[in-house]
């Protein structure tokens, strides 16, 4: 299991290489091992899809 600051980290470190698409493809990271039965790894890229949305801030319209 990856401790919440090395989610943060990972995080970060997508939003720095591919700015809000960073969220898109940790939800296509997670439906990817989702798909193979992996829900552990699975798990783990929704917790930093999450967080890369915290990151983004609030969605205003």
């Amino acid at each position: 299991m990856t401790s919440e600051m090395q989610i943060h980290l990972i995080a970060r470190q997508m939003l720095e290489q591919h700015g809000l698409a960073a969220i898109a493809q940790a939800a296509q990271q997670a439906a990817g091992c989702e798909s193979k039965g992996d829900s552990e790894q699975a798990r783990e890229w929704r917790h930093i899809e999450d967080a890369l949305k915290l990151m983004r801030g609030p969605h205003q319209s």
